[in-house]
């Protein structure tokens, strides 16, 4: 009982400090002016479908792709969200050392199984790897087209560095859908 309690704590708390994702900005919008951009949470709930909708447009497993995007950025709540520009002077410790820090307490089969998750999407190449990048790209690309849309003029380096990233046929088709129509227009379909 005592393993089982240790445990439970834990990965409780691996849990709550997940929590601290919801709070942190995504801090590179910033630099192109946005006063209140999305938080690590926001951005990577959207990857999350955006991979698995991918996964299913290319042929991929979509659980295993929305698994991966769901826990690709969890170690910032740790290294906090660095911009690329700062990553030139900053040497941040490898994702798969911040998991494995961050799990070292949890139950053996989560600390497991987090670090699989974790180290696939860090190195892996399978073509669910593949999608799940390419959600992380297509989820920045669409947000800096929202934000264009409300009048952040600063954002097409975003953009255009996402779009370029893109290895899947249907992230760039999706990618130029999302370019050439407004962040509302999907209510069109219902209000005919």
């Amino acid at each position: 009982m005592a393993d089982e309690t240790t445990n439970a704590r834990g990965t409780a708390g691996y849990l709550l400090e997940l929590g601290m994702l919801k709070r942190a900005k995504r801090s590179g919008w910033w630099i192109a002016g946005v006063k209140d951009p999305e938080s690590i949470a926001e951005h990577s709930f959207r990857v999350g479908v955006i991979g698995a909708v991918l996964a299913m447009m290319e042929g991929a497993d979509p659980a295993k792709v929305a698994l991966m995007c769901l826990f690709h950025d969890t170690q910032e709540t740790r290294v906090g969200d660095i911009p690329h520009i700062g990553r030139r002077y900053l040497e941040a410790a490898s994702n798969e050392k911040v998991t494995a820090d961050q799990v070292s307490a949890a139950h053996p089969a989560v600390a497991a199984g987090v670090q699989r998750v974790v180290d696939e999407y860090e190195n892996g190449d399978s073509l669910e790897v593949v999608v799940a990048h390419d959600a992380d790209k297509l989820e920045c690309l669409v947000q800096a087209v929202e934000y264009r849309e409300q009048g952040y003029s600063n954002v097409q380096n975003w953009i255009d560095t996402s779009l370029a990233s893109l290895k899947t046929a249907s992230a760039q088709a999706l990618a130029e859908a999302a370019l050439n129509m407004s962040s509302i227009e999907w209510q069109k379909t219902y209000l005919r």
